[in-house]
């Protein structure tokens, strides 16, 4: 199991993700229409290409489950109990075709859980940055992961 346990986590850990990804125009194209999003920025070249990014933008929700998604496999595959909430959440750069994106987390608070006592809450702060090392996407999660079992 690669996730952690709630009682594994210190505040101030942080990861590097391994695993990156090339965003391509499949990606966009299916999480746009899967979603049923008419956006013209993320399927018209035409209409994007007017736009002030002169070409397709990449669908922000997509960019939020790819950043999300990058880090599961590092923090709570195995240990999830559910996910609680998402805060804060900022696109403060645009993501285009082509960009290969990787993803980074810190963890910014740790508590018990006052109604499941084998179980805390763990806050981590999800970052994703391109090529070019900005940032697109960033984001608090708050997971309700298991503690590790007695024995």
């Amino acid at each position: 199991m690669a996730g952690r346990y709630f009682d594994e986590w210190s505040v101030g850990d942080s990861i590097a993700h391994e695993i990156r990804r090339t965003v391509t125009e499949t990606d966009n194209l299916l999480f746009t229409t899967m979603t049923h999003n008419p956006q013209p920025l993320h399927l018209d070249a035409v209409a994007a290409g007017k736009s002030e990014f002169g070409r397709i933008l990449v669908n922000g929700t997509f960019t939020f489950s790819l950043m999300v998604g990058l880090s599961v496999g590092d923090t709570t595959l195995g240990t999830l109990v559910a996910n609680l909430g998402y805060d804060e959440l900022r696109m403060p750069a645009p993501v285009f075709i082509g960009d290969t994106l990787r993803a980074e987390t810190e963890i910014v608070e740790l508590r018990e859980s006052r109604s499941r006592p084998g179980a805390g809450i763990v806050t981590f702060r999800h970052r994703l940055r391109n090529q070019d090392d900005a940032v697109v996407c960033e984001c608090l999660r708050s997971a309700l992961l298991e503690k590790r079992p007695a024995g």
